[in-house]
């Protein structure tokens, strides 16, 4: 089967591909996608999600692999875990380069729809 011009969606994988290219420090595995897609969505609806709240996710792994998530995305400037007021909790909360992130996944859909 010959497949004579790409989806949309098809070109915008190969586009976030390029993104992971030059950026290959910044590659995020399948979990932390997945924690930092949750913490700029309840970011983006005004809701705080603690430390808690994530590593509680069990259909995403095991405490100690979501809390190593965690770190790495802390690590990579992804995310910050701000304590609350008395410092029994963390809120984590996205930082400039994660929405910058988002911005440049949203270029890429963009593009590629209109390359259609």
């Amino acid at each position: 089967m010959t497949i004579t011009k790409n989806s949309s969606y098809i070109r915008f994988l190969n586009l976030l591909a390029a993104l992971d290219r030059v950026n290959p420090d910044n590659k995020l595995d399948s979990i932390e996608e997945s924690l930092l897609d949750k913490i700029v969505l309840s970011a983006n609806a005004k809701e705080s999600v603690l430390v808690g709240d994530l590593i509680s996710l069990a259909k995403l792994g095991s405490q100690a692999t979501l809390h190593g998530r965690l770190k790495n995305l802390s690590v990579m400037g992804f995310i910050q875990m701000v304590s609350n007021e008395d410092g029994r909790k963390k809120e984590v909360v996205p930082t400039k380069a994660a929405l910058k992130r988002y911005d440049a996944i949203s270029k890429c859909l963009e593009k590629a729809v209109r390359t259609a």
